[in-house]
């Protein structure tokens, strides 16, 4: 007998008492599970901003009135001046200045001739420090912030999450999901830690309450 065959036969075994009519829908599955490893009373977006930063990301929290100064001041700092601009971000988040604003549709060649990206988000996780883009309004395609070499994200409060299951429920399944920590970094089998490999080496989160 194969290891094919000695697991299949074990398969029919365990199945052997089943009723050939009942099919999964009809034996429910309890979901008491623990569904989030955040403590009550926790602050969340302060946790999320932690973990953030643990990722070597710059981590900034600004008013909805001061988010233009805040990204003005992270681009600044960056000394970059050409970032790809996804369909859907609003203008009057932008910050006044002589950054170039590159709109969408943008080939490979243009996005690696920037400088960066500027996206919303669509979800934060707050215990794994994990920013989600969808492709809706303000976030772009996949390539908009994976080949350019610096990401600037802007995140309202309201969408971070406590954990992986709540992110989830936010989310829909159907749309290509991108979960990002930090910056792109890998380490080789030495533990050498090398950036920018599948991504961009440098990512600056702005978190936006309400005042």
């Amino acid at each position: 007998m194969t290891s094919r065959e000695a697991i299949l036969a074990r398969i029919r075994t365990a199945l052997a008492d089943v009723p050939a009519q009942e099919t999964p829908q009809d034996v429910p599955v309890p979901r008491t599970y623990r569904r989030s490893h955040a403590s009550p009373g926790d602050d969340i977006v302060a946790l999320f901003a932690e973990r953030v930063a643990d990722y070597r990301a710059t981590v900034t929290r600004a008013t909805e009135a001061g988010l233009p100064d805040a990204i003005a001041a992270a681009l600044r700092t960056r000394g970059v001046h050409h970032l790809a601009l996804p369909t859907g971000f609003p203008p009057g988040l932008l910050p006044a200045g002589d950054w170039q604003w590159h709109p969408e549709p943008l080939d490979t060649p243009a996005l690696d001739a920037l400088d960066g990206a500027i996206t919303l988000a669509a979800v934060g996780i707050a215990v794994t420090g994990t920013i989600v883009l969808d492709t809706g309004p303000g976030q772009g395609r996949r390539a908009l912030t994976l080949v350019p070499d610096h990401h600037l994200c802007v995140i309202q409060a309201g969408q971070i999450a406590e954990d992986v299951p709540a992110a989830l429920a936010r989310l829909d399944p159907a749309l290509p999901l991108t979960f990002i920590s930090g910056p792109s970094a890998t380490s080789d089998i030495e533990l050498h830690r090398v950036e920018g490999v599948h991504g961009p080496r440098v990512l600056d989160v702005i978190i936006v309450e309400t005042s």
